[in-house]
């Protein structure tokens, strides 16, 4: 594949990657009120989510593929990018896979263990220590999956992620400077945002809600960066810093 083609490809995959985040993101807030639901009970959580039927489950599947479609989209982009003078970009590279592996198994509890709590909970003979027990059960794996893996860990990495790419944009003549600060102004808010985990144990602990700010910017980044990929001149694609 040309460097050209290959620019491009990487901004297609860019600009699908935020489709295909946002089409399922939107049907669970839509159909399972998310995410103000975390912060319900359990009973109504899986009540909730057993109402919701295999049409939830297939929309959290979908939800969970498109956070591995960050896998190829930072491995294309680092591609693309990676000159003598960046070599953090690999590590960042790295990073940025394991974000979307974590965040991908994070969402995936709900397609393959959520199901079988809400079953088991909203069976009409389940006993009230059953139910006590799944509601147990339910918030270690929430707190784990989601909180652990998904959210500290994962976002963790992806903030390092967009550290490293927004510096080596500045180094290439694919992007404009203006594209990576726009990146990089992301990461002080998804950093910020990170202090509402800890208040999931620590209640006292100050909290920033600057999280969805911070991710819609994010997103908006992200697309930025495929429809300049697809719209980068020929005579960009051929410098070399």
């Amino acid at each position: 594949m040309s460097r050209a083609n290959l620019v491009k490809t990487t901004g297609i995959l860019f600009i699908v990657l935020v489709v295909l985040l946002n089409i399922p993101y939107a049907l669970l807030i839509h159909n399972f009120e998310y995410d103000d639901i975390l912060r319900e009970p359990v009973d109504y959580v899986l009540q909730k989510f057993q109402s919701g039927g295999a049409g939830l489950i297939l929309t959290w599947f979908i939800f969970g593929l498109a956070a591995l479609l960050f896998i190829p989209a930072s491995t294309l982009l680092h591609q693309i990018m990676a000159q003598k003078d960046t070599p953090y970009l690999k590590t960042a590279t790295l990073m940025g896979a394991l974000s979307g592996i974590l965040q991908s198994v994070g969402l995936m509890r709900w397609v393959f263990v959520v199901p079988v709590l809400a079953n088991l909970y909203n069976n009409p003979t389940a006993s009230k220590t059953t139910r006590e027990t799944i509601s147990v059960i339910y918030q270690v794996v929430h707190q784990y999956g989601g909180v652990v893996i998904g959210e500290y860990l994962g976002q963790t990495l992806l903030v390092f992620w967009t550290l490293g790419v927004g510096i080596a944009m500045l180094h290439s003549p694919l992007f404009k400077s203006w594209v990576a600060y726009f990146g990089l102004m992301t990461v002080p808010l998804l950093v910020l945002g990170q202090s509402e985990l800890l208040t999931t144990v620590i209640p006292a602990s100050p909290v920033w809600e600057v999280t969805p700010v911070g991710f819609i910017l994010w997103e908006i980044w992200i697309l930025i960066i495929g429809i300049s990929s697809v719209r980068t001149p020929q005579h960009r694609i051929a410098l070399r810093k």
